[in-house]
Formats: structure tokens, C-alpha cells, sequence
């Protein structure tokens, strides 16, 4: 059992002082019924709440998914565009959730969040060999010899041993379907480019075995809410 201030506090609503101040003003209800004692206790599991009538679940732990749209930076500090994480509610941003990775700027498509410490790091460990899968619009027409060096090994800069792709699938001309299983930083741009193209747009579908919904439009993101679930897909 947990009182409703800290059960509020948990769930990111604010702190000991702001979560009473939302209580005593009437602004917290507890299955559908307004809740004005700080001190009433709740088993936490599965609890719905709402504050200003926005319904809640109360988790442990938070996982999101995201279709990331274009032009946003993962990172809470951008440096020239906007932060993904003005796109998330604030009272996730207080719980501290935190991006699985990244996506470049101007990259879209699937992006994780979670506030589980374990999680993000079985998600983001080179050692886990995560499948991450994109699809890889080009500037100029793929051909059977990019597709083969992509597969094979391609050398870049940074590291002495070439970096393949776990797979490689032409969808048309000038896209592909790649996956690869680091994550470096623009590893697929530069991979493309090594194999002797020029990426033009990036689009992640899927992390793992969680693919991201078709029905989750750019910009929105959902809760993964079967924990087991969600790090099942993901490897774990």
C-alpha cells in the first residue's frame, strides 16, 4: 500500500509540497471518485488516477514508444531544433524517462523510452546484438554491388574492422530495407556511403522484435504496457 502524495510523487506529478497542493484542491481522483486526503492509501498495482482528468495507470516503471518525426533532436538540451522530449507529457519527463538510443535529426521512426535503468541498458549494449531495422531511401539507384558490400563488410573510419549489415533487402531502386545490430553514431549513413551511395532519408522500423505500430502517426507515442512483453521482443 502506498499513500496518494507519494504514489503521485512516483508517478512524476511533482513533489511532496505540489502533489498535496493537487490533492487538497480537489485535482486528484482515485477510480473515478475525487481523492482530497493526501495520507489515503492504495495498492499502487495497476491503479488508475486521473489529475485534471487525465487518467493514469500507475507503473513502476515507464516504457514508451515513439514514431519519431523529423526535425527533432534526442537530446534534453538541444542545440538547433526542438527536443524530442517536448513531446512527451511532462510528468514522464519528471520521473526521468530517457531515449534507448538515438536517432539522428533528420531520422524517423521507432524510439524508446524508459525510466528502467536494466532495461535501457540490455536494449543499448553492443553485447546484446539488439536488431534494429531501417528502412534507407538513397540518392542513387542500388545495385546488386552496394547490396554486397553492405552484407559483406564495408570499411569505416573509425574502426579497423569492416562493419556489415545483418541484412540487406532492395525494396526499390533507391531504397532498402538494412539491418544492423550496432549503434553507432550515423553508422547506416556512413555504411551507405562507404558502399558507395548517399542516404536521403532514414525511417527505423522496428527495435529488436517490436515493430512500430502502423497506426501510431508521427509525433505520438503509446505506452508499451506488458512489460514482459516488450523486453521479450526486445531480446531481454
Amino acid at each position: 500500500m502506498m499513500d496518494l502524495e507519494r504514489l503521485l510523487r512516483s508517478q512524476g506529478f511533482g513533489s511532496r509540497r505540489e502533489t498535496r497542493a493537487l490533492i487538497w484542491a480537489g485535482r486528484v481522483g482515485v477510480d473515478g471518485c475525487v481523492c482530497e486526503d493526501p495520507q489515503a492509501r492504495f495498492d499502487p498495482e495497476g491503479l488508475v488516477f486521473a489529475v485534471d482528468g487525465v487518467e493514469w495507470i500507475c507503473r513502476k516503471f515507464a516504457y514508451l514508444a515513439l514514431n519519431k518525426p523529423a526535425g527533432y533532436e534526442c537530446s534534453r538540451y538541444p542545440a538547433h531544433h526542438p527536443s524530442v522530449y517536448s513531446l512527451l507529457p511532462s510528468p514522464l519527463l519528471a520521473r526521468g524517462v530517457q531515449a534507448v538510443g538515438r536517432l539522428d535529426q533528420d531520422a524517423t521512426g521507432l524510439l524508446l523510452f524508459s525510466d528502467d535503468g536494466s532495461f535501457i541498458h540490455r536494449c543499448t549494449s553492443p553485447r546484446k546484438l539488439v536488431p534494429k531495422v531501417y528502412q534507407v531511401e538513397t540518392r542513387h539507384p542500388v545495385d546488386d554491388r552496394q547490396v554486397a558490400a553492405l552484407l559483406n563488410g564495408v570499411q569505416l573510419h573509425d574502426d579497423p574492422q569492416p562493419v556489415s549489415a545483418t541484412a540487406c533487402v532492395r525494396l526499390r531502386e533507391r531504397c532498402v530495407q538494412l539491418t544492423v545490430t550496432q549503434g553507432r553514431y550515423h553508422l547506416v549513413k556512413r555504411m551507405v556511403a562507404a558502399a558507395g551511395n548517399r542516404v536521403e532519408a532514414l525511417h527505423r522500423l522496428s527495435i529488436g522484435g517490436l515493430r512500430l505500430p502502423e497506426s501510431l502517426s508521427a509525433g505520438q507515442w503509446m505506452w508499451l504496457d506488458a512489460t514482459e512483453m516488450a523486453l521479450q521482443a526486445l531480446g531481454a
